[in-house]
Order: structure tokens, then sequence, then C-alpha cells
């Protein structure tokens, strides 16, 4: 009797460790791949290069929107940067609808190698924005590309990178929604 009963302790312990590794996984990978780049994930930076290379780098800027009424686009479409200099790309974001709504954006690098070179100093990201209707609101990026990736093997040569972003409801956002078309529909 008793070793059945440890068995099933173990049991409910390894099935409580394997719902909180699994609840952990989402977290700790996001902080793997923006301290590593891993994935064309960006890096954030705490101070621009001081070398600027005379090699120069086309910076290009895509935006989506995933389940919102809103319009999300960069006000340039790419930017040629040197290798080292800071850049700053403009976004602007729109509530299209007649409610608030509560998003927030996530992005990556394409190539997948230049994602540990391609770095910001400053960004929107990963923060919540919460938009009143019609309300337009600019946001700036401020980035740069390291000087390390003109001698790293795997990306020497790239001459082209895509900032990619997409507009995402938070989880709220989607609750309250789902919960004021359910009492429009029953008004």
């Amino acid at each position: 009797m008793k070793r059945a009963n440890l068995i099933a302790i173990a049991c409910a312990g390894g099935v409580m460790a394997m719902t909180g590794a699994a609840f952990a996984a989402v977290p700790l990978y996001r902080m793997f791949c923006q301290v590593t780049g891993f994935d064309g994930t960006v890096k954030r930076a705490e101070a621009a290069p001081t070398v600027q290379l005379d090699e120069t780098v086309l910076i290009r800027f895509d935006t989506n929107v995933r389940g919102l009424p809103m319009t999300f686009r960069a006000e340039q479409v790419s930017q040629r940067v040197r290798i080292g200099e800071t850049g700053i790309a403009l976004f602007d974001v729109t509530n299209t609808s007649d409610a608030p709504i509560s998003a927030k954006a996530a992005y990556n690098v394409v190539p997948e190698r230049a994602g540990p070179y391609f770095q910001k100093l400053q960004c929107f990201c990963f923060e919540e924005q919460i938009l009143q209707p019609g309300q337009t609101v600019k946001f700036p990026v401020q980035y740069f590309v390291a000087p390390e990736m003109a001698t790293d093997r795997e990306s020497r040569g790239v001459s082209e990178i895509t900032l990619s972003y997409t507009f995402y409801p938070t989880e709220g956002f989607e609750q309250v929604a789902n919960g004021a078309a359910a009492s429009g529909a029953a008004g």
C-alpha cells in the first residue's frame, strides 16, 4: 500500500512539474530568442555601436494585423543604413472600430541569420497598447545592424533584412470583444 501511495505521489508531482514547464516554456523561449537572436528574433541593445562601416544594408519593413479592427503600416517601405549606423523607422497604427482595443506587437527578422545583429534601442513591441476608437498612434523604432555581422561567416554578405511586425489582441481584449459581441447579439 505504501508503495502504491509513493507511486501515486510521484506521478502527481510529475504531472504538476510538466504542467508548470508547459506554462513556462513560451516566456522562457521568448527570453532565449531575444537574448541570442535565435529564430530571427531581434535583440534589445543598451547603446548604439561606436563603429560604422561603409557597407550598407537595405532594411525592409513589413506590417501585419491579426484579428483586430485596425490598420498598421510603416511610414517607409525601406531604409538603407550603414552597418553600425542608428536608424529610425516610424509606424502608424489606427483603431478603425468604435470601441477601444488592446493589442501587442511581436516581431521577427528575415533572414534568420541576421537576427543576432539586428538590434533595437527603442521599440513598442511586447508592450500592451490601448487605442481609443478612431485613434491613430505613431510608434518609433530605433535600431542598428551590429558591425560584427560583416565579419560573421554565416551572415557576411547579407545585403537586405526584413523587419516584420504583427499586432495581435491581448488576452483581456479577446474576452472583452467576445463579451461585447455576445451582449450586442442579446440586446
